[in-house]
């Protein structure tokens, strides 16, 4: 059995973001943003929860929709299985933290082949907790499993998963796949596969 790096080997429960961490990065925001006729960069969620309910609600059905279709065509990201099946094997609590809904979260993990990996109760989705980069679903997670912050990690691919981190006292690892190195500044550890924090 493969050892996790020494960096994270205090870390006894494992945090994921979900489109980019575990999956392949297929979303396409700018073109969401344009068919839910928000402004380019704008933060789909954030920009969302300011409208009017009556604006919103069509919105938030639409931004669905999109969700699912990009939902049922998600692939696993390099080296994810292995990882998860190593921390699974060690019997280290595993959760998502996910910006999606948890019915699209649920239906990704299904469409990629790592549903087994997690429980659901453990799937945290924007209708759960303030969406990232609040450490709400972090804090919920730690609740759940009575876990100290300082010997749990975070994983994500992007800013608002660092920050979700940092801001709940956990250890971060930035996925880094083309190897930008944009967010390294918030991140622990840094790695382009997540098998790279096994050694």
């Amino acid at each position: 059995m493969k050892m996790i790096r020494n960096e994270l080997s205090h870390c006894d429960a494992w945090i994921f973001d979900m489109d980019g961490t575990l999956t392949v990065s297929i979303h396409d925001f700018e073109a969401i943003r344009k068919e839910l006729g928000l402004e380019s960069g704008e933060p789909i969620l954030e920009v969302l929860a300011q409208m009017p309910t009556e604006k919103a609600r069509p919105l938030h059905q639409r931004l669905d929709e999109i969700e699912f279709e990009v939902a049922g065509r998600a692939t696993a990201g390099e080296g994810v299985a292995k990882l998860l099946d190593s921390l699974r094997s060690r019997g280290v609590p595993l959760g998502i933290l996910t910006r999606n809904g948890r019915d699209i979260a649920f239906e990704t993990l299904r469409a990629c082949g790592l549903m087994e990996f997690f429980t659901p109760e453990y799937v945290i989705g924007r209708e759960q907790a303030k969406p990232k980069p609040e450490p709400d679903g972090i804090l919920q997670l730690l609740s759940k499993w009575q876990q100290p912050a300082a010997r749990t990690v975070m994983v994500g691919d992007y800013f608002f998963d660092l920050a979700a981190g940092r801001a709940a006292g956990t250890s971060t690892v930035y996925l880094d796949v083309d190897d930008s190195r944009q967010w390294c500044d918030y991140a622990d550890v840094t790695v382009q596969r997540l098998d790279m924090l096994l050694r």
